[in-house]
């Protein structure tokens, strides 16, 4: 399923040359070139240079992410996320190769951290609304947790809706955790403290996953970096975020109706709403990794919260300053960069702390 980045075009070019010397503009410059004064919203300022992203894209007229075909789609966000990505963030080494899955081979990629003793090992599901995305749009991302956690990472290249709806994701998922956690010590990892993670989509698989395992042989920990929890409840943050931050109630919305149309199983289901389940006591530690300017902001929240009052380890990160998708603008957003590096120090912090007991 992953995309060779393939040679960049002579616009290409120029605007990934547009975009690093805008970056480097005092913010108050890059807020008055965005057309509209500093966007304060929920007691929350947007991060200057994402203001700045947010209005380029409004005048180039970017369409909804599943827009004008999924296959489209994901050629777009594929492109999107190689020209935005920047300097590469070295790790110790990275490796593609198969395993076997429910659907046939199963493309991951792992990324070793520079490390003499072994270290846990995140099992990693990209974001993408399970209809976009592959292993390169999120290598950058893997990098700096790998890196700045000091991870092996293992990043899955999981079937994709509409081709694949509800469940190949997910028994993509499990299959993948399942054979990290027998094979880690193989990738030169800690077999003990296999984890797993995501972003936005791949968050919720996580979520989902982490459940389906507690009672069995569950994850070392999860990592939930604005997972989607609960597609039927309607919070303050859907409404205040809907347009405009990234990720739009209409690209929900196609994103949902491509992964669940014609399977049966709709947003009340606990593997699709992993809120709505009737236990959330016994689960792996969860670090829960939020943006301030994020439709999924409040149910990612709030299922942070319900699995604290279950009495499960959870950790909350909230980056006020960004929207959904922040990950990928790390090559062109110092700030995002920043939030993203945190992120991963945060992650690093609850493995050591669950190490210790």
């Amino acid at each position: 399923m992953a995309h060779p980045p393939g040679r960049l075009s002579v616009a290409d070019r120029v605007e990934r040359l547009a975009a690093r010397l805008l970056v480097r503009l005092p913010p108050r410059l890059q807020v008055r070139l965005s057309g509209e004064p500093p966007v304060v919203m929920d007691g929350q300022a947007l991060d200057p240079h994402v203001q700045l992203v947010r209005a380029l894209r409004r005048r180039r007229g970017r369409g909804g992410l599943c827009e004008p075909t999924p296959e489209k789609a994901r050629a777009i966000f594929h492109r999107e996320s190689v020209l935005f990505r920047g300097p590469v963030t070295p790790v110790g080494a990275v490796r593609d190769f198969d395993l076997p899955g429910p659907g046939g081979a199963l493309r991951v990629r792992h990324y070793a951290p520079d490390a003499r003793e072994p270290r846990p090992l995140t099992v990693y599901l990209h974001g993408g609304g399970y209809v976009i995305g592959d292993l390169e749009t999120h290598d950058e991302a893997c990098r700096i947790l790998c890196r700045h956690a000091a991870v092996h990472l293992l990043s899955v290249d999981y079937r994709l809706a509409p081709e694949h709806p509800f469940p190949a994701a997910l028994d993509d998922t499990l299959a993948a955790l399942r054979w990290a956690q027998a094979h880690a010590a193989e990738l030169g990892a800690d077999p003990d403290r296999v984890a797993i993670g995501g972003d936005s989509a791949g968050g919720n698989l996580a979520a989902v996953a982490a459940q389906l395992t507690a009672r069995d042989r569950p994850p070392f920990a999860q990592l939930l970096i604005y997972p989607p929890t609960d597609s039927e409840t309607r919070r303050p943050s859907q409404a205040m975020f809907s347009d405009g931050f990234f990720l739009s109630q209409g690209d929900r919305d196609a994103f949902a109706r491509h992964y669940l149309e014609g399977t049966g199983v709709t947003g009340h289901d606990p593997r699709v709403s992993p809120l709505l389940a009737p236990e959330l006591s016994g689960l792996a530690p969860a670090l829960v990794v939020t943006a301030g300017f994020d439709i999924l902001r409040d149910e990612a929240e709030a299922y942070r919260d319900a699995l604290e009052a279950a009495g499960t380890t959870a950790r909350l990160t909230r980056l006020p300053a960004h929207g959904h998708g922040f990950l990928h603008m790390t090559g062109a957003s110092p700030g995002a960069r920043a939030a993203m590096v945190r992120v991963a120090e945060d992650w690093r912090a609850l493995l050591e702390d669950i190490a210790r007991g």
